[in-house]
This record gives C-alpha cells, sequence and structure tokens, in this order.
C-alpha cells in the first residue's frame, strides 16, 4: 500500500470514538426500549415463542457486532473488522428471515398490536429488515469509502430501532400513521447528532448521512403506501385467517 492510501485509511481514526460511542447509545436506547417493556410486564418471557426468542438474539447480536465493529476500527485492528464484517452477513440474513417469519407468524396467532391493521403490520415487518439488510449489504460494497461505510451502519442500525420507540411512545395514543412518522422524526433526530458531528468536524454534512436521513423517511412513506394496497390488506387477513399458530 502506498503512503496516500496508507493515511487515506488511517484518516478516519481522528473522530472514530465519536463513531464508537454513537453506536453504543444506539444498542443501549435500543435495548433499553424492549427491556422497560418487559419489566413493565407487557410480555411473559415464558410463554413467548421460540422464534421471538431466536429474533431477539439475532438482534441482539447485531448490536454487539455494531459496537465490536466500530472498537475494532478505533483499535486500528482493521483485519479482524473486515472478517467479522464478511461473517456479519450471516446474522444479517438470519434478522431477515426471523424477523419476517415472526411478523406472520404474529398475524397468524393474532398477536397484532390493537392499533395496527394487518396489512400495516405485514408491511412493516417485512420491509424494515430488507431495506436494514440492503444497506449493510450497501455498506459492506463501499467499505473502501470510510465515511459512507461508518455511516450507512449506523443508518442501517437507526432503521432497526423503530420496534424499540414503538414501545416507549404512547402508540395507542399516537396511531400507526401518527406513531410511525414521529418514529421516523427521532430516528432521523438521531442521525441529526451525526449531522451536527458532521458539520463540526468537516464543515458540511455528509452526503451518506442525508442519505440515512431519507432512507429512514423513504422507509416509513413505503410502509404507509404498501400498507395500503388492497392486495396487501388481503394478504395479510388471508395469513391471520390461515392458522391460529402452533
Amino acid at each position: 500500500m502506498d503512503f496516500a492510501a496508507a493515511r487515506a485509511d488511517a484518516s478516519y481514526l481522528s473522530d472514530q470514538r465519536f463513531f464508537t460511542r454513537l453506536a453504543q447509545v444506539l444498542a443501549g436506547v435500543i435495548v433499553f426500549g424492549f427491556l422497560q417493556w418487559a419489566l413493565r410486564g407487557f410480555v411473559d418471557p415464558l410463554r413467548t415463542p421460540i422464534w421471538i426468542h431466536a429474533h431477539g438474539i439475532a438482534m441482539l447480536g447485531w448490536l454487539g457486532t455494531i459496537i465490536v465493529q466500530n472498537s475494532l476500527a478505533g483499535s486500528g485492528n482493521l483485519s479482524l473488522h473486515r472478517k467479522l464484517g464478511w461473517a456479519s452477513l450471516g446474522l444479517v440474513l438470519a434478522i431477515v428471515l426471523l424477523g419476517t417469519y415472526a411478523g406472520r407468524m404474529a398475524l397468524a396467532m393474532h398477536r397484532v398490536p390493537p392499533f395496527f391493521t394487518d396489512g400495516y403490520f405485514l408491511a412493516l415487518t417485512h420491509i424494515e429488515v430488507v431495506i436494514f439488510a440492503l444497506t449493510v449489504v450497501t455498506a459492506i460494497a463501499l467499505r473502501r469509502q470510510t465515511q459512507w461505510h461508518r455511516r450507512l451502519m449506523l443508518a442501517a442500525t437507526v432503521i432497526l430501532m423503530e420496534p424499540a420507540l414503538g414501545r416507549l411512545l404512547p402508540m395507542p395514543l399516537l396511531g400507526q400513521i401518527g406513531g410511525g412518522w414521529l418514529e421516523a422524526v427521532l430516528q432521523v433526530g438521531f442521525l441529526g447528532i451525526v449531522a451536527r458531528h458532521d458539520a463540526k468536524v468537516q464543515g458540511r454534512v455528509h452526503p451518506a448521512t442525508i442519505a440515512g436521513m431519507t432512507l429512514v423517511v423513504i422507509v416509513h412513506g413505503l410502509i404507509q403506501v404498501v400498507a395500503g394496497m388492497p392486495a396487501v390488506a388481503a394478504y395479510a387477513e388471508a395469513i391471520a385467517r390461515s392458522s391460529s399458530g402452533a
């Protein structure tokens, strides 16, 4: 590697601590959202289906991965960082499969929150994890462009923040539309911390940060549009009628 390339590789270290700490805060908010939900008695772990536990473990695995990856980048251990990054694709696939399966089974077992329509819940549980996965894949494809890579990885995790926010906000009062867009505002606001950091350090908001904010809005807009499609509503209702779950 020539001097210029080595210098480019090392340039991210000047503010990597910011991204490491932000990943830790993001993971903490998500874990807190689910933990307080359980402590308030809204879920019985002993009666929760096994696939929900598997989905939760996969999600915790991702949160751990995003923290470890940022820590490895901060320590300069890029070799292990890259190896773990490729290995994490298996975890991403597991999140997609388990997330969509859990969503379908919630419909079949009539466990959809009463403030959601079946069509909305189906769109929500499928679109979020699929766009999360696509964002991670894009970030890996742009791994040589560090500023894009780490911001897109953070944005992908912010997309997964939605279920935790849904357990922190008064969703029965907000409803699926009001609640969904308030979640989007909070998610964009979280990425706004990155935008502020960009402006302070680089003198401008990085395009990847803007892309992440835009992606959050697109996700919520797409969910609303897809949920309103008669074919999607009919398909969700068919799943709900087909089985009571086992």
